[in-house]
């Protein structure tokens, strides 16, 4: 079996090399021609600084992969966690501790690896591109932040888990999964509070009459959201995006400061528009249900699994490991069989970014607004507008660039006789 599965892994993560060599090669053929609907603001000048972008990242991420994928290898097969594992229950007692600094070490050791290949990408591609706007100490201070805010978040989630695993050993599964979903709905109520103010400041939008006009759409979506923010994304990145955050009486919508300098009222109004169409749409509390219905069943497997005194030799492993270490080789497993989903979770999510904009256009009934910011968005971004059929239907979470400026801009001569209604 652990033959089995080490091809098995080999298979999976060269289709996944394949998808990225065949979309990087179908841009190096089509992605020399401006596609219609964007002429004006992209020429052939700016596809071809796309497209070097486009290759540079990609290759970066190759290699971030290639180290990964190896160092997993040598951890899972080449028998690495086993040694882990006594250093580990050496070092400590007891069965809470010895969890939380199992998982501890491991993501500082992942976060240590990624740091040459995040300031490559920062300070030498990004900064290549035009992109980039940190600087050093803001770089590491955001390192320091997020790395002890991980820290103590997964401190807290790993005392609670095993003390529930200590306390019932037969139904930890149900009570975990409790603890989590309630986490998870506690952390969207505090996080536009609390977590996201420690890295950007947010204030109400200040461009001269542009709340007036998101206010007037959302009172015409009829939706109220807490407060309209814009974003000092500025300070790290010339990258521009729009988002929904919260849940509740908390939600709100927040914008980089960069969008609204790249745009028009009427074309942040149209991102903001479909931004409200997930929330309209139900995108939102189904994306929860769906997580939380397949956590559980999740939970209720890995109980059946964790316990299963055979699951350690499936890696040819003794069977003594500790419940961290079974848990982490339930993790690798897990990440295999669930690799040929990953194409049906993005269809599910380019179906309700299709829905947002359409949302959109009714609800401005201007779908052409909608359709230049994506468009200017694209050009900013230096998105890739020739992305691969297939490497799109496994990793795209919205629909081409190019495919949603063509539908939008099919829609606009029949856009005056919709029902505007949200």
């Amino acid at each position: 079996m652990k033959l089995t599965l080490l091809i098995l892994f080999a298979l999976v993560t060269a289709f996944t090399y394949w998808l990225r060599h065949i979309n990087l090669r179908h841009l190096k053929q089509y992605g020399s021609a401006v596609p219609e609907g964007f002429e004006g603001s992209i020429d052939e000048g700016k596809l071809r600084t796309s497209t070097a972008y486009t290759f540079d990242s990609s290759r970066l991420g190759l290699w971030e992969s290639l180290l990964d994928n190896g160092l997993l290898i040598l951890f899972l097969f080449g028998g690495l966690i086993v040694l882990y594992d006594h250093l580990v229950l050496g070092f400590c007692k007891g069965f809470i501790t010895q969890a939380v600094l199992y998982f501890l070490l491991l993501t500082w050791a992942q976060a240590l690896l990624g740091i040459p290949f995040d300031l490559y990408g920062t300070f030498r591609i990004e900064a290549r591109y035009g992109f980039n706007t940190t600087t050093p100490r803001l770089w590491l201070m955001d390192l320091f932040k997020s790395q002890a805010i991980g820290a103590l978040l997964l401190t807290f989630l790993a005392c609670v888990a095993f003390r529930l695993i200590q306390w019932s050993p037969q139904h930890w599964w149900v009570w975990v999964w409790a603890f989590m979903a309630l986490f998870s709905l506690f952390m969207m109520f505090i996080s536009p509070y609390v977590i996201e103010p420690l890295f950007n400041k947010f204030e109400p939008v200040t461009e001269e009459g542009l709340e007036a006009e998101i206010r007037a759409m959302m009172e015409k979506a009829g939706l109220k959201v807490g407060r309209v923010m814009q974003m000092d994304a500025s300070r790290r990145s010339r990258h521009s995006n729009a988002y929904f955050t919260g849940i509740g009486k908390v939600k709100r919508i927040v914008l980089f400061d960069t969008l609204i300098r790249q745009m028009s009222h009427g074309e942040i109004v149209a991102v903001l528009a479909h931004e409200i169409g997930h929330w309209k749409k139900g995108h939102i509390w189904k994306r929860l249900l769906t997580a939380e219905v397949l956590a559980l069943g999740g939970s209720w497997l890995s109980f059946r699994l964790l316990t299963w005194p055979g699951l350690p030799g499936l890696l040819g492993l003794p069977g003594d490991l500790s419940f961290p270490a079974r848990m982490v080789i339930l993790g690798f497993i897990g990440s295999l069989a669930l690799f040929p989903l990953s194409p049906l979770s993005a269809w599910r999510s380019r179906c309700h970014e299709r829905e947002a904009d359409r949302f959109a256009s009714d609800l401005t009934g201007r779908p052409q607004d909608l359709a230049s910011a994506l468009v200017k968005m694209s050009a900013e971004n230096l998105s890739n507008l020739f992305p691969h059929p297939w490497y799109a239907a496994f990793y795209y979470s919205h629909p081409p660039a190019v495919e949603r400026v063509r539908s939008l801009r099919a829609s606009i001569p029949a856009a005056g006789s919709r029902d505007l209604s949200p």
